[in-house]
């Protein structure tokens, strides 16, 4: 199976932060396939976004553009704001509730396969959310 890259929105480098995914200080981007991840590099977001515009197409175009200079094809959060409709057309978006990206991370790579059939979609994708078991 082929590797894909996946950033993400995290501002410690070891939790989601609870912005959108726009918002986050840094994208951390690993290299997935079905048995492991391994880190690539830190970037910083360095989008800036209008005052007062929300879902501000200039700050998804920016940061879309930020993370296909890394080749990323995946971008994991806990949120995603409007703009997820923009930026899934350029890559799988996944919703997740796990606080911890070690804990994403191995409930994406036991799902790499959806992944995979997602991106194959192009712009008609839809975004994946891959939720842990919560007690209720």
């Amino acid at each position: 199976m082929k590797k894909i890259r996946v950033a993400f929105a995290t501002d410690d480098g070891k939790t989601f932060m609870g912005r959108h995914f726009g918002d986050s200080n840094f994208y951390d981007i690993y290299e997935f396939d079905e048995n492991q991840a391994d880190f690539v590099e830190r970037i910083d977001n360095t989008v800036d976004e209008e005052e007062e515009v929300h879902a501000d197409p200039k700050k998804a175009k920016g940061i879309a553009k930020l993370l296909m200079d890394e080749n990323v094809k995946v971008v994991v959060s806990k949120i995603f704001g409007p703009n997820i409709k923009r930026i899934r057309k350029k890559f799988v978006c996944i919703v997740m509730n796990d606080d911890s990206l070690e804990d994403s991370m191995n409930r994406i790579c036991k799902n790499i396969g959806l992944v995979m059939d997602e991106w194959e979609k192009g712009e008609k994708r839809k975004h994946l959310t891959f939720r842990k078991k919560t007690d209720s």
